[in-house]
C-alpha cells in the first residue's frame, strides 16, 4: 500500500464540479480499478451463493450425497473468496477515500497559498474551513462508493442472468423491477441536492461568524457586545439546524424508499416463485434460490441508492472546492529580474532609497497601508524596483526580497523558535539579535521553556503588545532585502517604543527599511521622513525639519499632545 499524501497532487480540472470529481477519479485510477475488481469479486461471491445453495437443496431432496459434498465445498470456497475479497475491498476503499480527501486538501491549500491576501477578500473564513471540515469527507465518500457501486451493478446483472436462465418470467421481473426502483428514488435526489447546498452555505456562514466572535471576543467584552453577538450566533445556529432538519427529511424518505421498494420486489418475486414451484415449473431448490436472491438484491440495490446520495453530496462539495480553485490572484508576476535599488510608487510619489531607514507619516493611516501594499505587490500599482517594473518580476522573487509586516499578521501554533525563524535557516545568534531589537527578550525569559516553549493558536497567551514585538522579531529574523513595517510599535509603551526605534536603526543599518508610522519617537530616529496627505507626497525631509516647516505634518505626529 502506497503512503499518503502524494508528493504532487497534480493539476486539477476545475471547470465544473463534475470535471473535478472525474479528475480526482483519474488521478487514482489504478487504485480505483483494483478496488472495483475486489468489490466486484466480493459481490459476485455473494451473488453465486444462493445458486449453489439451491443446488445443494436439490441434492438433498434427490439424496445425491456426492453432489451434496461437491456443492458444500463450492459454497465453502465462495465463503473464503468473499472473506478475502471483502478485506481487500475495504482496504482499497479506505485508501481511495484518503487519497481523494488528501488530494483535495493539497490542491486547496496550494491554491490558498497562491492566492495569499486575495483569498480572504473573495471568500469567507467559514467557506474555506468547510472544505477541510466536511467537504473532503464527501469527496472521499464519492470515490469510496464507486467500488461497491460498480460491484453491485455487476452483482445485479449476474443475478438477473441466473434467474432468467432458470425462469424467464422471474428474471424479467427482476430486470424490469430494479431500474423502476432506481427511477422511483430519482425525484428525491434533486430536492436533496438543493437542500444540502443551502445547508452547506449556512454552515459556512456560521463558521465565519464563530471565527469572528472568537477573534474579537476581548473587544466585544470591552464594549459590552458579547451578549448581542451571542444571541445572533444562537439565531444563526438555529437556521443551520432547521436547514439540517430539511435535509434529514429528504434523506429519511430516501432511506425509507431503500427499504420499501426492495421489500415489494421480494414479496412479488417470492409469491410468483412459490406459485411456479407448486405448479412444477421450478424445483424446490430453485424456489429457495429465488427467495434468497430477492433478499440478497436488497444489498446491491441499497448500494445503488447510497451511491446516488454520496455522489450528490460529493458534487455539492466539489462545487465549493471548484469555487476556491477558480479564483485568480489579484496580482501575478512576470519573468524578469531586478538588481534592486530605488523602490518607487508612481501613484503616491513615494520613493524609498536603498540602504536608508525611511518613514511614511500619513494624515490618514489607510493611505500609508495602501502604499505599503503596492510596494509589497499585494495590490496592483505602478511600482518600480531598481528601475524594473515590480509587476514584471516573479511573485516568488518579490516575496523573497520585499517583506511587508503589518499588525494583521498572525503568530502560528508551534514551538516559539520555529515561529520566529519561519525559513528555518537563522542562527541562534540571529534570533537573539532580533529579539533584542524588538525588545522581546523579556517575553522569552518569562516562558518556562524559553524559545522551546509552545505557542498557542494566534499567540493568544501573549498580550497585544507582546504579540506585536514577537511579530517584529519574526520580520527581523527573516532579514529581507527590503523591510516594510506598518505601525510596528502602536501597542507598546513609550519606553519600549524608544528603545525599539534606536535598536531598529542600528539593526537595519545599510538595509532598505520603510516604517509606516506617526509616532514621533520612531520618526525622530529615521534618516528620512515622507509626509503623505490624500495619498500623495506633500513633503520630505528629516523629522525635526518637517516639524518646523510643515504645520500639517506637525499636527499629524503630535496629535493629542501639547
Amino acid at each position: 500500500m502506497r503512503s499518503l499524501p502524494h508528493a504532487d497532487p497534480g493539476t486539477p480540472d476545475f471547470r465544473t464540479p463534475m470535471r473535478y470529481l472525474l479528475w480526482t477519479a483519474r488521478s487514482q485510477a489504478g487504485a480505483l480499478a483494483v478496488g472495483i475488481g475486489y468489490a466486484t469479486l466480493w459481490w459476485l461471491a455473494q451473488a453465486l451463493m444462493p445458486h449453489v445453495l439451491g443446488r445443494g437443496i436439490d441434492a438433498v431432496q434427490g439424496k445425491d450425497s456426492s453432489a451434496l459434498v461437491t456443492w458444500s465445498a463450492v459454497l465453502f470456497g465462495l465463503g473464503l473468496v468473499q472473506a478475502f475479497a471483502g478485506i481487500m475491498r475495504h482496504r482499497l476503499a479506505v485508501y481511495n477515500w484518503l487519497a481523494a480527501a488528501y488530494r483535495t486538501v493539497q490542491v486547496t491549500t496550494r491554491q490558498a497559498t497562491r492566492l495569499g491576501a486575495t483569498l480572504p477578500k473573495r471568500l469567507s473564513t467559514g467557506e474555506v474551513v468547510s472544505v477541510g471540515n466536511s467537504d473532503i469527507a464527501h469527496i472521499g465518500n464519492s470515490m469510496d462508493i464507486l467500488l461497491r457501486g460498480t460491484g453491485s451493478v455487476v452483482a445485479i446483472v449476474t443475478v438477473t442472468v441466473i434467474m432468467i436462465s432458470t425462469s424467464l418470467e422471474l428474471g424479467l421481473l427482476v430486470l424490469i423491477g430494479v431500474p423502476l426502483m432506481a427511477v422511483a428514488v430519482g425525484p428525491l435526489l434533486k430536492p436533496l441536492h438543493k437542500r444540502q447546498q443551502a445547508h452547506r452555505e449556512l454552515q459556512g456562514e456560521l463558521s465565519t461568524r464563530a471565527a469572528d466572535i472568537v477573534a474579537g471576543l476581548r473587544v466585544l467584552r470591552g464594549i459590552g457586545g458579547e451578549q448581542v453577538f451571542s444571541e445572533r450566533y444562537r439565531e444563526e445556529s438555529q437556521r443551520v439546524r432547521h436547514a439540517g432538519v430539511r435535509v434529514a427529511r429528504v434523506e429519511s424518505m430516501l432511506e425509507g424508499a431503500q427499504i420499501l421498494l426492495p421489500g415489494l420486489l421480494i414479496a412479488i418475486v417470492t409469491g410468483i416463485g412459490a406459485s411456479f414451484a407448486i405448479g412444477g415449473q421450478i424445483r424446490t431448490g430453485q424456489l429457495v434460490e429465488f427467495y434468497v436472491y430477492a433478499v440478497f438484491l436488497i444489498g446491491p440495490m441499497r448500494t445503488l441508492t447510497e451511491a446516488a446520495d454520496k455522489l450528490t453530496k460529493g458534487h455539492v462539495a466539489a462545487r465549493r472546492v471548484v469555487r476556491i480553485l477558480a479564483i485568480e490572484p489579484e496580482v501575478s508576476g512576470g519573468g524578469e529580474s531586478s538588481q534592486g535599488g530605488l523602490l518607487h510608487d508612481v501613484k503616491s510619489g513615494v520613493s524609498v532609497q536603498p540602504g536608508v531607514l525611511t518613514a511614511i507619516a500619513a494624515g490618514t493611516p489607510e493611505d500609508a497601508i495602501e502604499i505599503a501594499d503596492r510596494l509589497g505587490r499585494y495590490t496592483d500599482g505602478e511600482v518600480s524596483f531598481g528601475g524594473t517594473d515590480l509587476g514584471s518580476l516573479p511573485l516568488s522573487e518579490v516575496r523573497a526580497r520585499v517583506l511587508v509586516a503589518d499588525n494583521n499578521a498572525r503568530l502560528f501554533a508551534g514551538r516559539l523558535r520555529d515561529e520566529l525563524d519561519v525559513r528555518g535557516g537563522a542562527s541562534q545568534e540571529a534570533v537573539r539579535r532580533a529579539l533584542h531589537t524588538a525588545c522581546a527578550e523579556d517575553i522569552v525569559e518569562a516562558l518556562p521553556d524559553g524559545l522551546d516553549a509552545h505557542v498557542a493558536e494566534a499567540g493568544r497567551e501573549f498580550s497585544g503588545g507582546q504579540q506585536q514585538r514577537l511579530r517584529l522579531a519574526r520580520a527581523l529574523v527573516a532579514d529581507p532585502e527590503v523591510l516594510i513595517l506598518v505601525e510596528p510599535t502602536s501597542a507598546v509603551d513609550a519606553h519600549s517604543e524608544a528603545r525599539i526605534a534606536d535598536r531598529l536603526a542600528r539593526a537595519r543599518a545599510g538595509r532598505t527599511t520603510l516604517v509606516c508610522t506617526t509616532s514621533p519617537l520612531v520618526l525622530d530616529r529615521t534618516e528620512h521622513v515622507i509626509y503623505v496627505e490624500g495619498g500623495r507626497v506633500i513633503a520630505e525631509g528629516a523629522h525635526r525639519e518637517l516639524l518646523a516647516t510643515e504645520p500639517a505634518y506637525a499636527a499629524t505626529v503630535t496629535r493629542g499632545e501639547d
